[in-house]
């Protein structure tokens, strides 16, 4: 049914869903995919259809000279929304990280808004403190190990935090989610662990083992903001764009990943945000969100 390029791309976006278009924390009932046929709303709800795969061993180099018109087809990607045409990318790896014409996704104008940095599923927490269930019961994060700093892990283990994981589908270029000044990013060396919710639901711990790279946004409204890039598997390379130290607009680029999944976390100091109240609910159920960079991830206070 599927190519080795596609089978090792499904393996690798691990969507394991309920049937409501978000993944599951609990077991998982058969091995199998939901692939998209059609546009996702911001709940994730679609057309889909239910595919089996077959999980092959595949040549890295493979995957990454592999032409990348039939990914687009068969995933119905739009590439109206692609910089460049289409023929322009010399590599599958190039189109991995293709940027998107302006205006492709719209940063909400709101000035009490803070936006979503990336395309992706999203889980939001309001506040960390109160996590006893990350996947699976019994699972909290651990904000001295993943951020190297114990002053940083006091200063927010209250506040609130987004994980946003992107699928080898999805438009692979980061932003910042509110206005700032970032400080240089800090790289955190680690090994490249799958974060697919299934591999987190064994070992949440893979988010601070993994490979990462912390940058401080100074922010006139909301203080001190965190913002994580975690490499995941066949990501190493996570690739700044933004200039430190310079002002930034809320949905400017900060940067994007190669190949792979990944995913983005972004944290704020307790009392600064009020995240939206579908991404909560929508966590309160074990169900990813599904939503594109620039939408609304929640409001100042």
């Amino acid at each position: 049914m599927h190519d080795y390029l596609e089978a090792h791309l499904l393996f690798q976006s691990s969507l394991w869903q309920d049937g409501t278009g978000g993944s599951l924390w609990g077991g998982i009932p058969q091995v199998g995919l939901w692939q998209s046929t059609g546009p996702l709303d911001r709940a994730g709800l679609g057309e889909a259809s239910y595919l089996f795969s077959t999980l092959r061993v595949v040549d890295e180099s493979f995957c990454i000279s592999r032409p990348h018109s039939p990914f687009v087809q068969s995933y119905r990607l739009d590439a109206s929304e692609f910089e460049g045409a289409l023929e322009s990318f010399g590599s599958f790896n190039d189109f991995f990280s293709r940027r998107l014409r302006p205006g492709a996704r719209p940063i909400d104008p709101s000035s009490e808004s803070v936006v979503f940095p990336a395309d992706g599923r999203h889980l939001g927490f309001q506040d960390l403190s109160k996590v006893d269930r990350v996947f699976a019961k019994g699972q909290s994060f651990d904000l001295k190990t993943l951020f190297q700093d114990e002053s940083l892990a006091d200063r927010f283990h209250q506040g609130a935090a987004v994980f946003s994981r992107l699928c080898p589908v999805d438009y692979h270029r980061f932003h910042f989610a509110t206005s700032g000044c970032p400080e240089a990013p800090r790289l955190i060396n680690g090994p490249l662990f799958s974060v697919n919710p299934m591999a987190l639901r064994q070992q949440l711990a893979y988010l601070w083992q993994n490979k990462r790279m912390l940058t401080r946004l100074r922010s006139e409204r909301l203080g001190e903001v965190l913002i994580l890039e975690i490499g995941a598997t066949n990501v190493g390379s996570i690739i700044q764009t933004h200039q430190p130290n310079q002002e930034v607009s809320k949905g400017d680029e900060k940067g994007y990943f190669r190949f792979g999944g990944s995913a983005t976390m972004t944290f704020f100091e307790p009392g600064r945000v009020v995240l939206a109240h579908d991404l909560l609910n929508h966590t309160a159920q074990g169900i990813e969100l599904y939503a594109p960079m620039g939408d609304v991830m929640g409001q100042m206070r």
